[in-house]
């Protein structure tokens, strides 16, 4: 336990201390939430289009965090050597993951704090009540999770330039198939069956439910999210290498 919390406490330090990285990681989202719910671009099933950008935009932060950012971050300090030096300490694969999973979730309780001051100032309505809250709390833990160790996947097996391209293209990928910010109704019938099996897709589609609409996730999506997060760091771990 000593181990994991030194470590976590270290990546923590050292995501705030990256202020510009932090601030961009910030505000993009910020103006993907202002562009989306000010413009006519996209279709929306509510009738205040922040309603149903607000939790996509949500749901994009998390991956854009858990997923690209963790994984090229890890994926440049084990191509410079970084994480070779851990290798010989008590920390281990499992709890390197747990400590970067957990300084992960410390910079999305910022960024979905800014992001919902900004979707308050736009006449945003959140819905679902304190049970709701609970349910999106739990629906982004599971997602940082699954996001994350499929970042973390890439990052401890690719070299660091494949990595790069790896996790954009990824992220590109999970976009577009996920009903973040175009409606899962507005797309191809095939598409539909495919965003609920992929962690983007039940992420947003779950959120969209609970404080866009005032219901409750589906069991679908409730699985899909827990499978993603205990799976992908799982196997992240067994196949992690320092070198």
């Amino acid at each position: 336990m000593k181990p994991w919390w030194a470590q976590t406490r270290g990546e923590i330090e050292m995501t705030l201390r990256r202020g510009e990285t932090l601030l961009l990681t910030i505000g993009i989202p910020v103006l993907l939430l202002v562009f989306f719910s000010l413009s006519h671009v996209t279709t929306s099933p509510t009738p205040h289009r922040v309603d149903f950008i607000a939790p996509g935009v949500l749901a994009l932060c998390i991956m854009s965090t858990s997923l690209v950012a963790l994984s090229i971050s890890t994926g440049f300090e084990r191509s410079y050597g970084v994480l070779r030096r851990l290798h010989i300490t008590p920390l281990g694969a499992r709890r390197l993951i747990g400590a970067k999973i957990a300084a992960v979730l410390v910079t999305e309780v910022i960024q979905i704090a800014v992001l919902s001051v900004v979707a308050l100032l736009l006449k945003w309505h959140p819905r679902g009540g304190l049970v709701g809250a609970l349910e999106v709390a739990a629906l982004m833990i599971l997602g940082s999770a699954g996001f994350a160790g499929i970042g973390l996947l890439l990052a401890g097996r690719l070299k660091a330039e494949v990595n790069l391209a790896a996790s954009n293209g990824l992220y590109l990928v999970l976009l577009l198939v996920s009903g973040i910010v175009v409606p899962t109704s507005s797309m191809p019938s095939v598409l539909q069956h495919i965003v609920i099996g992929v962690p983007s897709g039940a992420l947003a589609e779950g959120l969209h439910r609970v404080i866009g609409l005032g219901l409750q996730p589906t069991g679908a999506d409730w699985l899909c999210v827990a499978l993603w997060a205990l799976s992908a760091p799982l196997l992240a771990a067994r196949t992690f290498r320092f070198d």
